[in-house]
């Protein structure tokens, strides 16, 4: 049976070959993802902060070969299967985000690190425990493993919750010569889809301050916090104020999405960063009277930041809801309907869960298919 990197591929190079894919099909339009890498590449540049894009939005070896080349020093991937991916393919600078903590995936963090070159793998610890079983492990390497102390910026999904308890963190850390202690992360996800712009930009400098704080009293008992990553796309230009934070973890900013474009367009019109990720689909029945049925559903979009919306093929104004685990029902205003086979493409809620129900990217250039890249971490864990 094809796969969606097979049943497309004849398609490559064929003027028009983009209306006629096999749908539900991923797509990247690739002079506009080209210019988001480059613009947050400049951005970051031009603040003098460093950029390491979180992968967990494309998960994919060639975007994130793109996206180094274009001034990154690495990757930041929440699971250690992205990471895995990631080695595998010759990224630099590789940060785990999430602690880990299982015996099977400290053991897999092992072999990683053995493979990486010294200081391309780096990961996070949030409990004391954990400092010990990584320490442990770590006797096997021929180097110290290096270490993050994960604060939780008041979101805890992970991270330690207190400044005390980071500082704890950090002199466990640097007092166990199989660790080596290289900073501090600090990742805010709740703040950054805060659509008004003044709301956001209060709470990102109340957390910029307590890390600031976090980092003078590492200073003061003799802790050196060489990195302090976090921030994400919805506050990169905020939290690269102040020099709070050493670098960036932003990962949307490469394809953007629904509700990033909202976040980013309240106050700073335009968005600086375009929607380059849109997922094709066809009608497939005309025969209700207030809708088209098209075939992309639940198992094409990601359903838990609202609707697809219309990008090409229809007027924008149409609205889609979920028709199922393989439909969507589009809802016409007055004018034209589209005919039976029609290609419509969507502007996805949330990118990044959308890419992890998907095998592949197609790749476009106008109306031309250039190239199929797979979604390498797709599902790793």
């Amino acid at each position: 049976m094809p796969t969606e990197l097979q049943v497309n591929a004849p398609l490559i190079g064929v003027p028009g070959g983009r209306q006629l894919l096999d749908t539900p099909a991923l797509l990247i339009d690739l002079p506009v993802m080209t210019r988001n890498i480059e613009r947050m590449a400049a951005f970051a540049k031009a603040r003098g902060i460093d950029l390491r894009p979180h992968v967990k939005t494309h998960k994919s070896v060639e975007i994130a070969r793109r996206q180094v080349a274009a001034g990154a020093i690495g990757v930041s991937c929440v699971t250690l299967g992205e990471a895995e991916v990631m080695v595998e393919g010759g990224i630099p600078g590789v940060l785990i985000t999430s602690p880990a903590v299982t015996p099977s995936k400290i053991a897999r963090l092992m072999k990683l690190a053995q493979r990486a070159r010294p200081g391309d793998v780096m990961v996070v610890v949030d409990n004391p425990r954990n400092v010990d079983d990584l320490a442990r492990a770590a006797s096997e390497l021929a180097h110290p493993l290096d270490v993050l102390v994960d604060y939780g910026a008041g979101y805890n999904r992970t991270g330690a919750a207190t400044e005390a308890q980071v500082l704890e963190l950090a002199v466990r850390v640097t007092a166990e010569p199989r660790l080596r202690l290289r900073g501090l992360q600090t990742y805010a996800g709740n703040l950054q889809h805060i659509v008004e712009r003044e709301r956001r930009s209060s709470a990102a400098a109340g957390l910029r301050k307590t890390v600031a704080g976090i980092v003078a009293a590492a200073k003061a008992q003799g802790i050196h916090f060489e990195i302090v990553t976090g921030a994400g796309t919805g506050t990169h230009d905020l939290d690269s104020q102040e020099n709070a934070f050493t670098e960036l973890q932003a990962g949307s900013y490469v394809f953007m999405d629904a509700e990033y474009t909202r976040v980013l367009a309240n106050g700073e019109q335009p968005s600086p960063f375009e929607v380059s990720l849109l997922v094709q689909t066809a009608v497939v029945s005309t025969n209700a009277a207030e809708w088209v049925t098209v075939d992309g559903g639940s198992k094409c979009f990601s359903t838990d930041s609202g609707v697809p919306l219309v990008a090409h093929g229809v007027d924008p104004a149409s609205r889609y809801a979920f028709f199922g685990d393989e439909h969507g029902k589009l809802m016409l205003p007055t004018g034209p309907r589209p005919t039976l086979g029609a290609r419509i493409e969507f502007v996805t809620p949330h990118c990044d869960p959308t890419v992890n129900l998907h095998d592949a990217f197609h790749v476009v250039e106008g109306d031309t298919l250039v190239a199929i890249w797979p979604v390498d971490a797709r599902g790793k864990r």
